[in-house]
């Protein structure tokens, strides 16, 4: 009623472990950067890497060594997109988005918010989360590339700021 047989339940714990391991071994290899702040493609490695897992675990038809050969395939593919897109700019431009200005000087950025899909109210709620009321006293609200909200205050030490690489949608 509960399981088909003993031996399935021993395949699982011994093949969860194993794969498991395998997994954590693998993105350890590949640096921090396989589990930082992600991109599209961070995501989409991720779900495929939980997948092969669980593939693993799940199914007889599914050897250890072919699960263990398919996260190093996927990991070695992560480590390459993200080594070429720190050597070439072109490449970079291709796999991964840019950061989009929202709200500049207290005013929004319309066509920006409709493009990116967000809402004034996601907006205010940023800027309520970096602690500031007005909507005034807030230089820029930029929609980072991971999909996070970046909230940065007037600068009023003349010095650069952050915003160089920020696009910003014409209205």
């Amino acid at each position: 009623m509960f399981f088909d047989d003993v031996q399935g339940l021993v395949r699982v714990l011994i093949i969860g472990v194993l794969g498991y391991v395998a997994l954590v071994f693998w993105l350890r290899v590949s640096g921090k950067r396989t589990l930082s702040k992600w991109n599209v493609f961070d995501f989409v490695v991720t779900i495929a890497l939980g997948s092969i897992l669980a593939s693993v675990i799940i199914s007889k038809s599914v050897a250890l060594l072919e699960g263990i050969l398919a996260f190093v395939v996927l990991i070695g593919l992560q480590y390459l997109i993200t080594w070429l897109s720190v050597r070439s700019s072109k490449f970079a431009a291709l796999v991964k988005a840019e950061p989009t200005l929202l709200l500049s000087n207290g005013e929004y950025c319309t066509a920006a918010l409709k493009s990116q899909r967000v809402t004034k109210s996601e907006i205010r709620a940023a800027i309520r989360g970096a602690g500031i009321l007005a909507i005034e006293d807030v230089a820029a609200v930029v929609l980072e590339t991971d999909g996070s909200f970046s909230v940065m205050p007037h600068n009023s030490s003349g010095l650069k700021t952050a915003l160089s690489d920020v696009v910003s949608v014409k209205e």
